[in-house]
């Protein structure tokens, strides 16, 4: 986490802008069922996304972490492609999160080793693309009007508020502590949102047992958009030559936040759990979905997609493969497209939810299945069904192998 600097990116020419905040309301295409058309040249796909009124040439977004720390980052990432970065998280004071070092661990059955908020309106080299704050605070009403004031005075294009860092926060009712408080969330997002003028997206913890319940909140207390997962709290390992947990600092460790790609099957349960609810309960229309954990590949991002994320996020990802993985990213994915004959982004956003259901419902659909592939085989149900045309057919309808 950084201090607020609202400096260093400014151009000389830079004039705070006024937010009106509304509602932004598009149509979107329906996902109801398919149409594909066969033509002798396929139209390449097109990977932009509108999403809570900000248009990205790609769903591909920077997660808020050290990839997104300083303005050279940040340029870094537009310049090779990405549609949006999210900033380093900040708050007022910088001295209330402390980096150690060592603060990563690389999980050993891996070979490979598997901010500042600063923009400019006026930073017309990159007029497509959006720039996102990720902003923390204590719990302190005053606090948070000012950091929202701050960082929309940089003309930053959205926030994303960090309700899910789970390092060192408890004991302030910051990040994860208040995400997994419903009700310290609804009075923060309330604080937030009578606040903040431009798009307000709530990031969320997978540390707690049902990830829609704050989700709910979030978006019940006006927030526009929901991120999911930040990393989940773990002791990478022991040394068994020293005993000692790992990573460690000074011969001691704290549980840490566990990421990259074996997060990704779990991160795919909490963001689906979400995405039920969002279409449920608010209609999948003028709310936002951000997928976040284990992304490395363009089949990674389509999952979160086919699962209601509009956008995906990448950290970890990034810190070991680059920047320059998103171009892999988008071609991966145009690939997955013109497989299933996909033009855009919505015609396959979500369209795997309906596919999730009860294990209750699962046996009961099983056993339907068994009943009728029995009757198939067995094919005559009683020595009334005989017929004297038929009966070589109907003999061998009745043998198994």
């Amino acid at each position: 986490m950084a201090s607020l600097n609202l400096t260093q990116i400014r151009g000389k020419n830079f004039v705070p802008v006024e937010f009106t905040r509304t509602r932004p309301c598009w149509n979107r295409p329906s996902r109801v069922g398919f149409k594909v058309f066969a033509s002798e040249s396929q139209a390449e796909p097109d990977l932009s996304v509108t999403v809570n009124g900000l248009h990205m040439p790609n769903p591909f977004v920077i997660g808020s972490g050290p990839p997104g720390t300083n303005y050279t980052v940040m340029k870094r990432a537009f310049d090779e492609g990405w549609g949006a970065v999210i900033a380093k998280t900040v708050s007022l004071d910088a001295a209330k999160v402390i980096n150690v070092t060592p603060r990563y661990a690389r999980l050993r059955a891996e070979p490979n080793g598997s901010g500042e908020s600063q923009r400019t309106n006026n930073w017309e080299e990159y007029p497509d693309r959006i720039l996102i704050a990720s902003i923390m605070e204590e719990y302190n009403k005053a606090a948070w009007e000012e950091l929202i004031d701050r960082v929309e005075q940089t003309g930053i294009d959205a926030i994303e508020v960090n309700f899910s860092c789970p390092h060192g926060m408890p004991e302030r009712k910051m990040g994860a502590a208040v995400g997994q408080d419903c009700a310290l969330l609804e009075e923060v997002c309330g604080w937030v949102n009578a606040k903040a003028t431009v798009p307000v997206w709530a990031k969320m913890t997978p540390n707690i047992t049902d990830i829609a319940l704050p989700a709910r909140v979030a978006l019940r207390s006006g927030c526009e958009g929901i991120a999911a997962i930040n990393t989940i709290m773990s002791v990478m390992g022991i040394n068994l030559d020293t005993l000692r947990p790992e990573p460690c600092v000074e011969g001691y460790s704290t549980p840490g936040g566990y990421s990259s790609k074996a997060v990704h099957p779990i991160a795919l349960a909490k963001v689906m759990s979400i995405a039920k609810m969002m279409k449920s309960e608010f209609g999948d229309k003028d709310h936002s979905l951000s997928g976040i954990g284990g992304v490395e590949t363009g089949g990674d991002a389509a999952e979160f997609i086919l699962l209601g994320a509009n956008t995906v996020q990448v950290c970890t990802g990034v810190m070991m493969h680059g920047y320059s993985i998103v171009k892999k990213l988008c071609a991966e994915l145009k690939d997955f497209m013109k497989a299933h004959n996909f033009s855009s982004i919505e015609d396959f956003r979500g369209v795997s939810l309906q596919y999730f259901t009860t294990h209750t419902d699962l046996v009961r659909r099983q056993q339907e299945a068994i009943q009728q592939r029995k009757a198939i085989r067995q094919g005559l149900q009683s020595d009334k069904d005989w017929t004297g045309d038929g009966f070589v057919k109907e003999t061998e309808s009745m043998v198994s192998n």
